[in-house]
């Protein structure tokens, strides 16, 4: 792979040089988060040093944060692209960048905006003319995910030792995600927003989305487009929505109305939660941050909501990020060389682009592994991160613990199998990544032992997170090994103190 064209200023040309040579560098970085209810964009600048042969990021300075932008739409199924592009398109000017300064990048849609006729396209868009960037449709789950590490409350969590439930609140959904020193360990998301309403300078209602409706017909209120809609039916509806976001928090048995709005299973959880961290556009108005009405339900949902919360006396711990928080880390770059211990099982597969990483829990601490186990762990990371229906390639990332013997390999590698039925049965290529260096052992097993017919790549020497995608080069004749460019989802570090 070469040149300008596959996307950054590092590069697999001259690979070997490149690692060698630049000890230091910096990449220009945007995150795109277009929103059910709103867009916005984040210019970040990263700073990479080399050290024991990977780069690492040193320093992330944010050198632009976009205007909010309320999502347009053409009608109420497709995304206005042209309006769309052309804020983008304004918000890189007020920021003094080019497209073709940006070295990296993340588009992320989430909410119902995924739900939009036209969602992919625009992901796709951005894909083609930047070449640069990962572009995820985020799932209920991934964006609950994501909201987490992006507020801060997965690190707040780990840092200060306590459980934070992060809720973000968008416009069209609200995501659950139960923080426990450092571990998602319980989320959910609901049809409740601040724009399932949404209304003119007049009140004159211009959309209403199916959870809209119900809680406007559970308030009793008759609610229609091109009607007014009264402050007091503002308040009725948020303080029904109230309601149902207070039953999850508190980990409640759904009532049947409830549960029906739910998009993912209810949070099962007995712990005492400590802290609560709201991210998403409602949490500028809960925390204060913003006062201008957007002609939705976003300011009385937030009034009702922080009532609600005091009256329980829950502890309200401010975010690292707010409204930002899917997109404040954008994405990075990082690349590193494979070990030389490798498996490529056809010369034609590389080189393989954008490909997304998922990281099981295995369990191989015992002498005998499961296969079962294994199965259910790698079926436990395509849920977490949304990838259930995917046909794409993906990569599983794991480290071996323990002897490397024929029994243990066999039975990890059928789990593998199993857990991939649905990549084996698309005849997509198995993309192993272990840290330690013994790649080429689970590479000719797959091939020789087991007479699997995809396509194998078995690469070792990497370390990967979820969240990852990475780019794989061709084999490096001299060496043996690929070059792998990790471009990876960047989240908060620091932690607040409660």
């Amino acid at each position: 792979m070469t040149g300008e064209d596959e996307g950054g200023r590092i590069v697999f040309a001259e690979t070997e040089r490149n690692l060698q040579s630049v000890e230091k560098t910096s990449l220009l970085s945007v995150g795109v988060d277009i929103g059910s209810s709103t867009t916005h964009l984040v210019f970040s600048r990263l700073k990479m040093e080399l050290k024991d042969g990977r780069y690492i990021t040193t320093e992330r300075q944010v050198i632009y944060d976009s205007d909010i932008f309320l999502t347009p739409y053409s009608d109420d199924f497709t995304i206005d692209a042209k309006k769309l592009g052309k804020y983008i398109s304004g918000q890189y000017r007020s920021a003094q960048l080019r497209p073709e300064d940006i070295d990296t990048g993340a588009l992320i849609l989430t909410g119902l905006a995924v739900r939009r006729h036209n969602s992919r396209a625009i992901g796709e868009l951005f894909a083609v003319e930047t070449g640069k960037f990962v572009s995820v449709s985020a799932g209920d789950k991934m964006e609950a995910a994501m909201a987490a590490y992006g507020s801060g409350a997965i690190v707040n969590s780990r840092e200060v030792g306590v459980v934070v439930m992060n809720i973000d609140i968008g416009g069209g959904t609200t995501k659950f995600s139960i923080c426990d020193r450092g571990q998602i360990s319980g989320l959910t998301a609901i049809d409740i927003g601040a724009r399932i309403i949404s209304f003119d300078s007049d009140n004159i209602v211009t959309r209403i989305e199916e959870s809209g409706k119900h809680f406007a017909d559970k308030a009793k209120i008759d609610l229609s487009i091109g009607k007014k809609i009264s402050n007091q039916a503002c308040h009725k509806i948020s303080e029904n929505m109230t309601d149902s976001l207070m039953e999850i928090i508190k980990c409640q048995k759904p009532t049947k109305d409830t549960e029906k709005l739910l998009r993912l299973p209810s949070i099962k959880y007995d712990k005492n939660i400590d802290a609560i961290t709201f991210s998403g556009g409602v949490s500028e108005f809960i925390y204060g941050y913003e006062t201008k009405i957007f002609g939705d339900l976003g300011p009385y949902l937030a009034c009702s909501i922080r009532e609600r919360i005091e009256i329980d006396d829950y502890k309200i711990m401010p975010p690292v990020e707010n409204i930002r928080a899917t997109v404040v880390g954008a994405s990075q770059y990082t690349i590193q060389l494979s070990g030389t211990t490798i498996m490529v099982s056809d010369d034609n597969l590389l080189p393989l682009r954008n490909i997304p990483v998922i990281k099981p829990e295995f369990s191989l601490d015992s002498e005998v592994i499961s296969s079962s186990k294994i199965s259910k762990q790698v079926g436990d990371a395509f849920k977490r991160l949304d990838l259930s229906n995917t046909d794409q390639p993906l990569a599983i990332c794991f480290d071996w613990f323990g002897s490397a013997s024929y029994h243990r390999i066999n039975n990890f590698l059928l789990g593998i199998k199993e857990g991939l039925s649905g990549q084996i049965l698309w005849e997509k290529p198995i993309i192993l990544v272990c840290e330690k260096d013994i790649g080429r052992v689970f590479g000719f097993h797959a091939t020789e032992e087991m007479k699997l017919e995809n396509k194998i790549l078995s690469i070792d020497g990497i370390i990967l997170e979820e969240f990852d995608y990475i780019d794989i080069g061709n084999v490096i004749p001299a060496t043996g090994a690929v070059p792998i460019v990790i471009k990876s989802l960047l989240f908060p570090t620091n932690s607040i103190r409660i």
